[in-house]
């Protein structure tokens, strides 16, 4: 019976120091991060018949066991990779937004006054003042279209630095995972004895991987975790890590990507199948607004200097001579894969800077035809020969030239093309003397000396097919059109013979092809030959004669000028639908709208996150009050323990005494 006793006792002691173990273990890692707290688990030992009945044979230790909730750590991990994801998507895209916004430092300033001293110019074409101040503000449009431009890089080195900080980062995770389950593996064969601080240790892991990007957790029956980011695509499976590395764009080259490292090589993944975490938020920052800020940036710039050279090759400078660029453009990029086989050479031109978009494009070669395919909503716009691919491409404002002699032979070879991405970047002024800047228009218009009726002809002005380029024959001193009206005819003659006549009429135009004798003499109509457009108003008088010619004295001319400063407000942009500012303005709201979208999606995911994490804690936290009743309790478990012991013992002395008497 003694013996019997002091068995049970010595069971309750080693319960009671098992208790008083794990509640010191529990408070030693009430802050250890990813700890869960445990608990012993407790059964009652084998009772033996005493003929009378069974007697119990005291307490024995079930397990260590971890309060681990698999359901609810999945919604902090998931929770954290959401947050993880839209913190870094946010912290990124304010940047940009603060860039863009500012009045002292966005182009909004600058672009009000450039426009300023256009307006300024043509209020006093002759001033030189005047002339030098509309240079000044030019440059200093330039260096605020290069300065964002400039930024807006810097941001994308910025991220492409944390893309291949956060693949260490997750190879480190991977790599500490991958051990953990190896010693798990061999610890955890006896289900009822799991090596709980491994699998804590190993599960903070994996919260934190999903800090870096989203990852799927599988478990295996040996305890192991099968971890899989992307589409599916393994990180750590038991023992062996797959290594994912940082590489360049094969498409361009100053672009960071991520792949799987395969003997040396790297394998690349697409952006969008590594969402959320750090890297999912950079992924999604780069490809909806940084991509779309510069490019739409580039494409106000590419825009105002083609069509502000448009309009400046139309007038006439100082020196007599039809204006020039005033500003510098760029040329779309277009580069080809480093893995092309083939030896094509592909060029792009922009043909209409009015219609052309803020997205990148990619030209693939299949082995028979070239797929066009717009990349910022992935519609194929052209699928058969290069000639569709480049009519597809006109409508969007570009074109295509494959490079004399070079063909692609293989199957796949593709070309990134970016027609707006240095618009900002190369934009600046083409002049430097400011007697060159075409503030006059390039003819001059009179009445005749002696006519007798009311006729009066317009100043007149030039369209685009007066130049030499597309096909228009300038007047050059001394050339003169004389236009004669022919009062019984009721007709004005003296035309170019070689020039088709176009007369307007309530905005309905009739063509008279050349060589044109004479036309019917409308007041109002509008009449167009070679480029030049004039109109008559009143009634001439027989003979009545009028006279176009060069402008030789077009110092105080500023018809060109006025028609300059008319762009500030002309709907040039996307299309004809929007101005320069507009469309900046468009620009800034997309980002301050996205900005804002992602600030209130980052807080919510913020008291989400917190949320899941107070209930998770609610069940497997740490409860420093509840831990200190637990000491208390398993004290007196031990000294209770103790005390039976104690009387065992005095038990067994009583019958050693008696059995000596």
């Amino acid at each position: 019976m003694p013996s019997n006793l002091i068995a049970i006792a010595q069971t309750a002691i080693q319960a009671a120091q098992a208790g008083l173990n794990t509640t010191g273990h529990n408070i030693a890692n009430a802050s250890t991060p990813g700890y869960n707290r445990q608990q012993v688990i407790q059964a009652s030992a084998a009772a033996q018949n005493a003929g009378y009945g069974f007697v119990g044979g005291g307490t024995k230790i079930g397990e260590i066991k971890r309060v681990y909730n698999e359901f609810l750590s999945n919604q902090v991990v998931s929770a954290q990779t959401n947050y993880s994801s839209l913190d870094s998507y946010y912290s990124q895209i304010r940047q940009v937004d603060n860039l863009l916004a500012d009045t002292a430092s966005g182009l909004s300033p600058a672009l009000q006054d450039f426009f300023k001293g256009v307006q300024d110019l043509a209020s006093n074409p002759a001033s030189v003042a005047s002339r030098q101040a509309i240079l000044s503000t030019a440059d200093s449009l330039a260096a605020r279209f290069q300065g964002m431009d400039n930024r807006l890089s810097e941001i994308r080195e910025g991220v492409d630095s944390q893309i291949t900080s956060s693949v260490s980062v997750i190879n480190s995770y991977a790599t500490q995972i991958g051990k953990l389950n190896e010693s798990i593996a061999l610890l955890a064969s006896d289900q009822f004895k799991p090596p709980n601080d491994l699998m804590d240790q190993r599960d903070q892991l994996v919260a934190e991987l999903n800090k870096e990007v989203k990852a799927t957790v599988v478990k295996q029956s040996d305890e192991t975790y099968t971890v899989s980011i992307g589409n599916g695509q393994p990180l750590v499976v038991g023992g062996s890590v797959f290594q994912l590395a940082a590489t360049k764009s094969a498409t361009d080259l100053n672009r960071v990507e991520v792949g799987y490292l395969i003997n040396g090589n790297v394998s690349t993944l697409p952006e969008d199948a590594l969402t959320g975490g750090k890297m999912g938020g950079l992924f999604q920052f780069r490809t909806q607004t940084l991509d779309v800020a510069q490019n739409s940036l580039g494409r106000i710039a590419l825009g105002l200097a083609t069509t502000f050279n448009a309009q400046h090759q139309l007038g006439q400078d100082l020196n007599g001579n039809l204006g020039g660029n005033f500003f510098n453009t760029s040329t779309p990029v277009v580069t080809p894969s480093i893995l092309n086989i083939g030896n094509a050479g592909l060029t792009a031109t922009v043909t209409d800077a009015t219609k052309l978009t803020t997205s990148d494009y990619q030209l693939q070669f299949d082995g028979t035809n070239y797929a066009l395919t717009r990349l910022s909503d992935n519609k194929i716009l052209s699928n058969t020969d290069l000639a569709a691919a480049t009519a597809a491409a006109q409508t969007d404002g570009f074109s295509l030239n494959l490079v004399a002699g070079s063909i692609p032979t293989a199957r796949g070879d593709n070309f990134l093309i970016r027609p707006t991405i240095d618009g900002a970047k190369l934009f600046s002024v083409a002049i430097t003397d400011r007697s060159t800047i075409a503030a006059a228009a390039p003819i001059a218009t009179t009445n005749g000396t002696t006519n007798k009726g009311t006729g009066k002809i317009s100043p007149g002005v030039v369209d685009a097919s007066y130049l030499p380029a597309n096909g228009g024959t300038p007047l050059v001193s001394p050339n003169v059109v004389t236009l004669t009206y022919d009062a019984t005819a009721n007709t004005l003659s003296g035309f170019p013979p070689t020039q088709d006549v176009t007369v307007t009429i309530n905005g309905v135009p009739t063509v008279n092809t050349a060589p044109v004798a004479s036309i019917p003499y409308t007041a109002g109509a509008k009449i167009s030959f070679g480029g030049i457009n004039i109109d008559f108003t009143g009634q001439p008088g027989a003979g009545d004669t009028f006279t176009i010619a060069q402008n030789l004295s077009g110092v105080g001319d500023n018809r060109n000028a006025r028609l300059l400063g008319a762009l500030q407000t002309a709907t040039v942009l996307e299309k004809g639908t929007a101005t320069y500012q507009g469309a900046y303005a468009e620009m800034v709201g997309l980002v301050g709208n996205k900005a804002r979208e992602i600030q209130v999606n980052t807080d919510a995911s913020s008291a989400f996150l917190q949320q899941a994490k107070d209930v998770e804690q609610a069940q497997a936290g740490v409860n420093l009050d509840e831990e200190a009743a637990n000491l208390m309790r398993y004290q007196q478990a031990y000294q209770a323990a103790g005390k039976v012991m104690q009387i065992a013992g005095q038990l067994f002395d009583t019958l050693i005494a008696a059995a000596g008497r």
